[in-house]
Order: C-alpha cells, then structure tokens, then sequence
C-alpha cells in the first residue's frame, strides 16, 4: 500500500486582537478552524494560503512571516497532514462572495474566546498556530523555496 501525506497551508491572521477563523462543518462536527486547506496542482505555498483564505472567509490578505511545518495524523480520518503555516494581515474584504462549501461563518475571535472554544477546535494546531504567532515564533517568508 502506498502512502501519500496531505500538503496544506492555514494562515494566522491577527488585526487588532482578533483572530479570523472559520466555522466551518467537518466529519459531521461544528468546528473552529484557520482559513486552511490543501495545496493543487502547480500553486506555491504562497498561493495556496491566500486563495483559501480568500475562498473559506472572502479576506483577502498579504503574507507576513512563516509559522513552520507542522505534521498531524488526524484521528477521525487516518490520514498524515503536513501543514504549512503562515501569519497573514487582512487587506480587504469581499462581504458578497460565497464561501467554500462547508463553511458556515468567517468570525473575528479574542483569544479568550477561541479560548473557551478549545473543545470545539478542529484540531490542537489551530492554538498551536496562534500561539506561536503569539509568541513571535515565525520565520521570514524567504525561508519558502518555490522552485517550479
């Protein structure tokens, strides 16, 4: 049997002590999530994390630094994630554009509020992320490599 892990990007974004998530509908759950999902064919990481932002909460957004890699095998599926991770500010928002299917709400949370969230999180790298954001850990945007 082969195996293939997940490519996939989420973003942290930050703007004035809120952070954007998505509500979104996941293996039959309500859940908090980044703006996040998998990388397709011939896209960068940069692309990916903008366009699933844009597409899951209608934000456009710039990049800002690199949050890390971070692997997870999700327990409700069995499937291995390798989850790139950015920080990103919100440029502009689009309130008229649909959002991916599954997705309920784009929401602004403290991070009190995402807080007493935590069991309704879609995994533990969601406050992860946005600890590590928190506590300065990121790395420049140059550390990416894109050699297609």
């Amino acid at each position: 049997m082969e195996w293939y892990p997940h490519v996939t990007v989420a973003s942290v974004i930050e703007d004035a002590g809120r952070y954007l998530l998505v509500h979104e509908l996941s293996d039959g759950q309500r859940v908090y999530n980044q703006p996040a999902g998998h990388l397709e064919p011939d896209e960068s990481l940069f692309e990916a994390a903008r366009r699933e932002t844009l597409e899951e909460t209608a934000w456009e957004v710039r990049l800002t630094q690199f949050l890390g890699v971070c692997l997870y095998r999700s327990p409700h599926n069995g499937i291995t994630y390798v989850r790139n991770t950015f920080s990103a500010v919100p440029l502009r928002h689009h309130p008229h554009r649909p959002l991916d299917a599954g997705i309920e709400a784009a929401v602004w949370l403290t991070y009190e509020e995402i807080l007493q969230r935590r069991d309704q999180l879609r995994s533990p790298i969601v406050l992860q992320a946005i600890d590590a954001h928190r506590a300065g850990r990121h790395y420049p945007l140059d550390l990416v490599h894109d050699h297609r």
